[in-house]
């Protein structure tokens, strides 16, 4: 309750004692009431698709290991997007999440270099080489060094070598 404005909290209290008939209510239901009007109140979603977003962890143990990395956001819903990172999806509230507001040519060349990382990523190369390809998830600018781009493009040469599939 602490987290809504002292009109909204009188609000909740309100409405979870006519919930509980009269009585002190329980938890649940004031629990309840404030999520609902937390809902009600949230600032609508404005991320759009293709955009690059920081992944904020901050008290998220679900977000762990992800605080700083960059994402493309590639679904959109009513209180989260889902955003694909160097490592995979991973969906995330909009409290979690703050806006690169880069340019779409940007937002673009950022969405190659994401699908570029992933696809090398998940050849299970050396932890060393993850831990390379990690920290090019955390940049924090819209390209790649002359040398992150040629070591980028060493590691995808050695993975072609590797799996003679793709």
């Amino acid at each position: 309750m602490t987290k809504l404005e002292p009109e909204q909290q009188q609000e909740v209290w309100l409405k979870a004692v006519e919930q509980a008939q009269g009585k002190v209510p329980p938890a649940r239901i004031v629990k309840n009431v404030v999520q609902q009007i937390m809902e009600r109140t949230q600032v609508p979603n404005t991320y759009q698709l293709g955009e690059v977003c920081q992944i904020l962890a901050l008290d998220n143990p679900e977000l762990r290991g992800k605080g700083g990395c960059w994402g493309i956001v590639n679904h959109v819903g009513e209180f989260s997007c889902t955003v694909r990172t160097w490592d995979g999806e991973h969906t995330v509230g909009l409290q979690y999440l703050k806006s690169f507001n880069y340019l779409p040519a940007e937002c673009e060349q950022m969405r190659v270099i994401c699908d570029r990382i992933n696809r090398v990523y998940s050849s299970g190369l050396e932890e060393s080489v993850q831990r390379f390809l990690e920290s090019l998830g955390k940049l924090k600018r819209a390209y790649l060094t002359d040398l992150e781009g040629k070591v980028l493009n060493l590691l995808e040469f050695e993975y072609k070598k590797r799996s003679p599939s793709h």
